[in-house]
């Protein structure tokens, strides 16, 4: 499985996203629209090509990242729904929120390296199969956060799946990525698969970014997994401030 080449590629398209002025959003429906008129019905050319007739990896823009921030219908396609400098920089900024958090308590920013190392790496410096087991639980938290408010259809997920496909995906993470499309949402189990407390904030910080707290499904599976990551009041309220000022 390359988890850890998807999730640096989904990355690195939220900071070009961020970078590029598509801070208001990514449409995808009319992005879909625009390119099946474009394209006709003629056939994509691709295995398990999606039944609008067309080459899903001629998306722009946003591809896979606008897929699992912008494809939920009902939703503002602006503004605080669409974090894409927190999806950019999670490592970074979980990081910091855990800082300002410690200053906070001790009224001091520096922590010396014992206190620091049992919080664990950020998903930024790590590597080999360390890497590779964090960015399965940031993709799996991802996932999940993109379907808490049930509007993800079949042929939303096939996009979905077609588009990761596109940044490179193997087979074995490509049968990954349909089972956690129609897997339970299970917050407790999520938070099962998180190796240290910075991997713990990551997840939270990263569900954060794809779903957007003032619609009342979403803002329960945060709650949720908040509590699953045993993850305190100060702290949650800390990596959404870190969330929101990154964009």
């Amino acid at each position: 499985m390359n988890a850890s080449k998807i999730l640096q590629q989904l990355m690195q398209q939220a900071g070009g996203s961020q970078k590029g002025g598509s801070g208001s959003g990514v449409d995808v429906k009319g992005m879909l629209s625009g390119l099946s008129k474009q394209l006709g019905s003629g056939s994509s050319g691709q295995g398990g090509g999606s039944s609008s007739g067309f080459d899903v990896k001629s998306l722009l823009g946003g591809g896979a990242m606008g897929m699992l921030v912008g494809s939920k219908r009902g939703r503002s396609m602006g503004g605080k729904a669409l974090k894409y400098g927190a999806i950019a920089g999670v490592g970074v900024l979980a990081w910091k929120a855990w800082q300002s958090s410690q200053a906070a308590k001790n009224g001091n920013a520096q922590q010396n390296t014992a206190q620091n190392a049992p919080e664990g790496e950020r998903v930024e410096v790590l590597s080999g199969e360390y890497q590779e087991r964090r960015s399965l639980e940031l993709l799996q938290a991802m996932i999940m956060a993109a379907r808490a408010d049930g509007h993800i259809d079949e042929q939303e997920q096939a996009l979905i799946t077609e588009q990761i496909d596109a940044l490179g995906a193997d087979q074995e993470m490509h049968n990954w990525v349909e089972q956690q499309l129609k897997a339970p949402l299970d917050a407790q189990a999520l938070a099962r698969e998180a190796d240290s407390p910075q991997a713990a904030r990551e997840m939270y910080l990263i569900s954060v970014a794809v779903t957007d707290d003032q619609n009342p499904m979403e803002r329960a599976w945060l709650d949720q997994l908040a509590s699953a990551l045993n993850l305190p009041k100060e702290m949650t309220d800390e990596l959404e401030r870190q969330a929101q000022q990154a964009g």
